[in-house]
């Protein structure tokens, strides 16, 4: 095995498993690409998807590929301006109501007082019963 063969297999080992495949095919083109030749597209959109998952820094770093770049390409949702789907659903959670919320009420006739107390009830059911008391009442 020549030096250079095993500082790849080296530098492959510290590759987390997400990013493998991306990195040995970054690795074969590097090898085999001609003067300045720019990166495939192919290869930012899988470094992008990487990047999105795993973070710009971690994947510019382990992939040597250049970060403002890479972060372009990841915000764009890849080179080609593919994006994720939009949800087809989404659940809106409601805050819970306080169950202690409640109200008093007071009435006073002829015949005397009436004080009832009442916890969880919505002002209009509120507003049914004192109307219905205050007819018995007058």
């Amino acid at each position: 095995m020549s030096e250079l063969e095993s500082n790849n297999a080296e530098r492959d080992t510290d590759v987390p498993v997400a990013m493998k495949k991306v990195y040995r095919d970054l690795q074969r083109w590097r090898s085999e690409r001609k003067g300045r030749e720019r990166i495939p597209e192919a290869l930012w959109t899988a470094a992008g998807e990487l990047a999105r998952e795993h973070g710009v820094n971690q994947v510019s770093q382990v992939l040597h590929l250049e970060f403002n770049h890479l972060k372009r390409v990841a915000e764009a949702g890849g080179a080609n301006g593919r994006t994720r789907p939009a949800p087809a659903f989404v659940e809106l959670i409601a805050p819970q109501t306080s169950a202690e919320r409640g109200c008093v009420l007071q009435l006073e006739g002829r015949r005397g007082k009436l004080r009832i107390e009442l916890k969880g009830m919505a002002a209009a059911e509120v507003a049914d019963i004192g109307r219905s008391l205050w007819e018995m009442l007058a």
